[in-house]
């Protein structure tokens, strides 16, 4: 929802990172629309128009800032269920330029498309094919901006049918061509695709990559000196690429920067929301943290880490029940090296990706004891392995958490703690709360999982980084 135009524009005076992404002020004066942190001069009130979205601004006439870069703003992540469900949607555009229609859209969300168009509006001010139209535009603009990708490459890979279509749209929209931005970008080839992600400080960054380092699957993902590696298969349309990415931190600018191995450019859209999902980028820390009350006091920017790569994650999460961090990580180095696919020309500790569901799913019991893993943990990995190969499970942070966590449960070896920990990681589910883990116990002496639930109800909707501040604890 719009805040009020006073609170709006104090945001806008004093450029508090808090607002980011949460509205857009199109200058009258200028016809250029940009984020609350913009650096350019702060125009007069009287000049302001707000928006919901870059895609209302674009709608009601105005351009993106050239300085500010609207493309860049991190997203937002509300709970409640209209706009959970509008949200939702624009991550599923957002994360395919090349969707082939709203009623794709609104049957991944188990909607009628008349109910998506009416909450897309209610949220957005814009309907879903405008705003998919503007989210191909920024991606475009972005990837000229940011790369040397041939103009005709961007155009395929931002989801317009021709290059025709893309300059016609670029200079309706932002009334100049592709090829005039390219130059004035003056981005260089380069050996791999570079490009920045924003988010709202505060970021832990140690405590992140702390904690993703000491999971990290031999020869898939390394953590080393401040920057986070792993190889990456994704879906680009009907086909699979696979590469390697790797992510480093520019705090003074608040951005992540992500260089991408062009073997991925054909899924560079899926590739840039699911590197945005596993580090939180889109969560508000300050308020998260407020909610939190004095638990979040001394680290604020705790993220939740999510999972480029869910049944991976999934099948971490079954191998390290009831034993060390160290010893899950070993098994499932393991289970990589026997079964997953190399990847040749990666940077050194990078050698394949993690099998997918369907791999694992033809293996036998006997084959994955083989590797160390005990019998029970083998049957629970080739039950997942399994639903999710038949698609009666699905891993993906747009599934509804209740349901989702049901399927889970009903898997052989699955109980509450495991299902939980999967919904935090997998999922990216901001109340996930594993409740009978051990150390969370800990925390609340003498009570029993039941009572510790109740004693956890102020922290909704935010238990998940309850439980990462618990942990660290």
């Amino acid at each position: 929802m719009m805040l009020d135009d006073a609170t709006a524009y104090r945001a806008l005076l004093s450029r508090d990172a808090r607002f980011d992404g949460r509205f857009f002020v199109g200058v009258r004066t200028t016809g250029i629309y940009c984020r609350p942190v913009c650096r350019v001069r702060t125009p007069k009130a009287s000049s302001c128009q707000w928006y919901e979205s870059a895609a209302a601004a674009e709608a009601a006439g105005f351009r993106p800032c050239l300085r500010c870069r609207p493309e860049r703003a991190p997203g937002l992540a509300p709970v409640d269920s209209s706009a959970a469900l509008a949200h939702a949607a624009a991550r599923i555009i957002e994360a395919s330029p090349d969707v082939a229609g709203l009623a794709i859209v609104a049957e991944r969300l188990g909607i009628g498309e008349r109910h998506l168009r009416r909450i897309f509006q209610a949220e957005f001010g814009v309907s879903p094919v405008a705003w998919l139209q503007t989210r191909r535009l920024l991606l475009a603009k972005r990837l000229l901006a940011e790369t040397a990708l041939p103009v005709t490459e961007v155009a395929a890979v931002a989801g317009f049918g021709s290059l025709r279509r893309l300059e016609a749209l670029f200079r309706e929209r932002y009334r100049m061509s592709p090829a005039s931005l390219r130059r004035s970008s003056g981005a260089a080839p380069a050996a791999a695709l570079e490009l920045r992600l924003d988010y709202r400080p505060p970021l832990a960054w140690g405590a992140l990559l702390d904690f993703l380092g000491r999971r990290a699957v031999p020869g898939v993902e390394q953590v080393d000196g401040g920057v986070y590696r792993r190889v990456v298969r994704m879906a680009a349309g009907v086909v699979l690429v696979r590469g390697w990415i790797e992510v480093a931190a520019d705090p003074e600018r608040s951005q992540l920067r992500l260089r991408v191995d062009p073997r991925l450019v054909r899924a560079i859209a899926p590739l840039i929301a699911a590197v945005r999902r596993q580090f939180d980028l889109d969560a508000d820390p300050l308020a998260i943290a407020d909610a939190l009350g004095s638990l979040a006091a001394d680290e604020p920017g705790l993220r939740l880490p999510g999972a480029i790569d869910p049944f991976e994650q999934a099948v971490r999460a079954i191998l390290g029940q009831q034993v060390s961090v160290a010893a899950a990580t070993t098994l499932a180095g393991r289970l990589a090296a026997r079964y997953g696919e190399a990847l040749e020309s990666a940077p050194a500790g990078l050698q394949r990706c993690f099998p997918d569901a369907t791999m694992l799913a033809a293996q036998d019991e006997d084959s994955l004891r083989d590797l160390g893993i005990l019998a029970s943990r083998a049957r629970s990995i080739l039950a997942l392995a399994r639903a999710l190969a038949e698609g009666r499970l699905v891993l993906d942070p747009l599934a509804p958490a209740e349901p989702t966590l049901a399927g889970l449960r009903a898997l052989p070896g699955v109980g509450e703690w495991t299902a939980q920990y999967i919904a935090l990681r997998c999922l990216s589910w901001p109340d996930a709360f594993p409740h009978t883990d051990l150390i969370i116990r800990r925390a609340f002496p003498g009570l029993s999982p039941r009572r510790v639930l109740a004693a956890a109800e102020p922290w909704r909707p935010w238990r998940g980084y309850a439980t990462l501040h618990l942990w660290r604890a």
